[in-house]
C-alpha cells in the first residue's frame, strides 16, 4: 500500500484468549501460542472476505496469545508467556499482515534486553509489508511493569516519542491504549497532542447492556480527541479458573462524534466493522467552531499542577528486583500519603 487512503473498513475482531498459563514449560506455551496464530490466520482471512477488500486495519483483543498472569512471579511469567520484540510470534503475525495487505494490531507481553528484569505490557501495529510500526508499552497496570516504574531508564533508552508513540501511515495516523487506560485521559491526549486520529483499543474486560465506565469512556475519548475508537474485546478466556465468558463481548467502532458505528454481543465474532472516514475526521479538526475541542485546549493551563503534583510515585522498579506484593505495596503507600495530604 502506498497511497494514502482516505475510506477504508476498520474491524474489531472479538475472538477467545486461549491462556497459557497451565502450559508445563516455554515449549508447551509457544505451541498454544502458535495455534492461536493459525486460528486467527482462518478467521483473519475470512472475515475480510466477507466484509471486502477495503478491510485495511484489524485489531486485535489484549493479551490475546497468552492470557493474564496468575500468580507467576515475573521470571516465571516473562519466560514462559512474554514474546520476544524480534520473535517467532511477530514474524507469523507480520505473514498474516503480508498476506492480506492490512494493519494488524494488537497486545502481547513482551520482554525487552534494556530491561531483563521486568517485561511490558505492549500494543503493537504491522503495516502491510510486515514491518512493526507501532510499538506502546502500556503506562498504567495494576499487576504489571511498566515504563514509569523504570522511568528514568525508560527515558533514556526511548525518549518521550517512545513513550507516546503515533505511526503516521497511509491509513492514518495511529496510537494504542491499552485496557483499563481508556479510562486515562491523559494518555489520550498526549497521543492525540501528536497527532493521533484513531485509538487502537485492545482490551478485554466485562460486557454489559448498560453503559460501564469503561464504555462511556470510549465515547468520551473519541469526542475530546475528534479520533475514532477501535474497540477489540475478547470472546472469554478459555483454561483459566476464572468463568469463560467473564470478559465476552461489546467490541465496536466509535466515530470521531461519539458515535457508536458498530458493537457486537457475546461470542466470536467479525461484526464489529465498520468504515473509517479518515476525510471527514480531518475536515471536522479544521472546521472553526464550538465543537472543535482540540484546537481549543488551553494546556498552559493545567500544566503547573501536574509538574507540581506526585501521585503514584516513578522508578520503583529500576533498582530493585521485586516480586508482585510490590503493586499493591506501591498502591497502598500511595492512598496513605494522599489521605495525609488531604487529597483523598
Amino acid at each position: 500500500m502506498t497511497n494514502n487512503l482516505d475510506s477504508y473498513r476498520a474491524l474489531a475482531l472479538q475472538v477467545t484468549c486461549h491462556a497459557v498459563n497451565q502450559a508445563s514449560d516455554r515449549t508447551e506455551a509457544r505451541a498454544l501460542m502458535q495455534n492461536t496464530i493459525n486460528r486467527l490466520s482462518q478467521q483473519i482471512a475470512a472475515s475480510i472476505a466477507f466484509i471486502g477488500f477495503d478491510c485495511k486495519l484489524i485489531v486485535l483483543p489484549e493479551y490475546f496469545l497468552t492470557g493474564f498472569p496468575l500468580g507467576e512471579s515475573l521470571t516465571v511469567w516473562g519466560d514462559k508467556a512474554c514474546l520476544e520484540m524480534h520473535g517467532a510470534e511477530y514474524e507469523a503475525l507480520s505473514k498474516i499482515a503480508q498476506k492480506h495487505r492490512i494493519f494488524l494490531a494488537g497486545n502481547a507481553y513482551e520482554v525487552d534486553p534494556n530491561f531483563p528484569k521486568l517485561y511490558f505490557q505492549t500494543c503493537f501495529v504491522i503495516d502491510p509489508s510486515g514491518n512493526i510500526v507501532l510499538r506502546y508499552r502500556r503506562l498504567n497496570s495494576m499487576f504489571a511493569p511498566t515504563p514509569h516504574d523504570v522511568w528514568d531508564k525508560y527515558l533514556d533508552c526511548y525518549g518521550l516519542e517512545g513513550v507516546f508513540p503515533v505511526a503516521k501511515t497511509a491509513i492514518g495516523n495511529l496510537a494504542a491504549l491499552a485496557s483499563e487506560e481508556i479510562l486515562y485521559p491523559e494518555v489520550a491526549r498526549c497521543l492525540a497532542m501528536r497527532g493521533a486520529e484513531i485509538f487502537l483499543h485492545s482490551t478485554s474486560e466485562i460486557y454489559s447492556k448498560n453503559l460501564t465506565p469503561k464504555d462511556a469512556a470510549k465515547i468520551t475519548r473519541a469526542v475530546e480527541n475528534t479520533a475514532y475508537v477501535v474497540s477489540a474485546n475478547t470472546a472469554g478466556i478459555a483454561n483459566i479458573p476464572i468463568p469463560i465468558s467473564s470478559a465476552d463481548g461489546g467490541s465496536k467502532i466509535v466515530d470521531y462524534q461519539g458515535i457508536v458505528l458498530t458493537e457486537t454481543t457475546t461470542g466470536e465474532s467479525m461484526a464489529a466493522f465498520a468504515e473509517i472516514d479518515l476525510a471527514a475526521l480531518r475536515r471536522d479538526r479544521k472546521r472553526p467552531g464550538l465543537n472543535n475541542l482540540l484546537s481549543r485546549q488551553r494546556f498552559e493551563l493545567y500544566a503547573q499542577s501536574y509538574l507540581q503534583s506526585q501521585f503514584y510515585p516513578p522508578n520503583t522498579m529500576l533498582d530493585t528486583e521485586v516480586d508482585r506484593k510490590h503493586f499493591l505495596q506501591t498502591q497502598q503507600a500511595t492512598i496513605e500519603r494522599l489521605a495525609q495530604l488531604g487529597v483523598i
